[in-house]
């Protein structure tokens, strides 16, 4: 081995370390829970049965109409409640718009596909099939139970559900036929990505992505690349939401979490070449349905997300076929004031009594002296004008 060739391997491992150290910080220092939704929506907390991974599984739902918007975790899910409902007001934006709000909790690490292997982690080994219930198992529940239909619908996701989403409508494209990509990673098997993913997914609860995809070499990698198959989402006419920011901070984000805010602009930064090479690959494949979205600020957090989930809203009222229900109505006009008593008024008099008609008396004829002759008086005659 030639000198040159062992600075150049020595370079890659270094460059690898610092990746991964700050991606790692990125995905780690995700912030505290901002809030919760506020009391009064009418949020259920489900628990699916699945066979598929063996256990139930923990669903916040919102009922709203007979299509429903998919909302996935990142890397760090929890456990209890999803990010999305600690960290937005995802439920409360889509109140009352006629769409249903589906979000899964847990997975972390997951990428939300079924794995090749038991999920093994630091607190213990759970069974990840996770497009099995996202696909199968989950629509057919709330079919039965909460009159949400299986296809029709959309599936969001961010950071490590970003390409998830546009995966689960790559290859179920009557079930979504919204996908959107939330500063994803949308090529995972390029490159240094499948050793930046795996070392984030040790970090974050201790699993190994051989677990999931097998080697890099293995056709799962590539089956679960948005980049590989972005011809077969152009060829489906999915509607198509893909944004990613550029690591400049705006009022977004949290200015007293420097550590967070640094790798979190090192983490949005490096992603944004993927993203908008994907938008090329799409335009090229024919895809005319799409909306990129790549503004001069954003970094990898909750802010953006939750913005972006608002931008999207008319698009995925049209795309789903929901008519904004109607605003509430007006409240009533102020019945009208009491109408004063008429004045009272005084009886009518009796009418005065018919007249009696009378015979004239008989004229009596009185001699009459005559008067002396006047003399003839002179009456003036007006001239006519000349």
């Amino acid at each position: 081995m030639t000198p040159s060739t062992t600075m150049r391997r020595w370079l890659r491992r270094g460059m690898s370390a610092a990746l991964a150290t700050m991606l790692l910080g990125s995905l780690a220092g995700a912030p505290p829970a901002a809030a919760f939704s506020r009391p009064g929506l009418p949020i259920e907390q489900l628990d699916i049965p699945s066979a598929a991974m063996a256990r139930n599984i923990r669903v916040e739902f919102q009922g709203g109409g007979p299509h429903a918007i998919y909302l996935l975790d990142g890397l760090r899910a929890q456990d209890d409640f999803s990010g999305w409902d600690i960290n937005t007001a995802a439920f409360e934006w889509y109140h009352d718009s006629g769409l249903s709000m589906v979000m899964p909790v847990g997975g972390q690490s997951s990428f939300y596909s079924d794995w090749y292997q038991p999920a093994t982690g630091a607190a213990g080994t759970l069974t990840y099939k996770w497009e099995t219930f996202l696909t199968q198992e989950l629509p057919g529940w709330l079919a039965a139970n909460r009159g949400v239909s299986p296809v029709g619908n959309a599936v969001v996701g961010l950071s490590m559900s970003g390409g998830s989403a546009l995966t689960l409508a790559i290859w179920h494209p009557a079930q979504f036929i919204f996908a959107g990509s939330l500063s994803g990673f949308v090529n995972p098997s390029l490159g240094l990505w499948p050793t930046l993913i795996g070392l984030a997914m040790r970090d974050a609860g201790g699993y190994n992505a051989t677990n999931m995809w097998g080697q890099t070499s293995d056709p799962a990698w590539r089956r679960n690349d948005p980049m590989v198959n972005v011809g077969m989402l152009a060829a489906n006419r999915t509607a198509v939401w893909v944004y990613c920011g550029d690591g400049t901070p705006s009022e977004l984000d949290n200015a007293g979490d420097f550590g967070g805010m640094f790798s979190s602009q090192f983490l949005e930064n490096i992603t944004l070449n993927t993203n908008k090479t994907f938008q090329q690959r799409y335009l090229a494949a024919g895809g005319r349905n799409g909306v990129f979205n790549f503004p001069k600020d954003g970094t990898h957090s909750w802010g953006y997300w939750g913005s972006q989930l608002q931008a999207m809203k008319p698009d995925l009222l049209r795309v789903l076929g929901v008519t904004p229900p109607a605003p509430p109505p007006l409240p009533a006009p102020a019945p009208p004031a009491a109408a004063l008593p008429a004045p009272a008024v005084a009886p009518a008099l009796p009418a005065p009594a018919a007249a009696v008609p009378v015979a004239p008396a008989p004229a009596v004829r009185v001699p009459v002296a005559p008067a002396p002759a006047a003399p003839a008086a002179r009456v003036p005659v007006a001239t006519r004008p000349a």
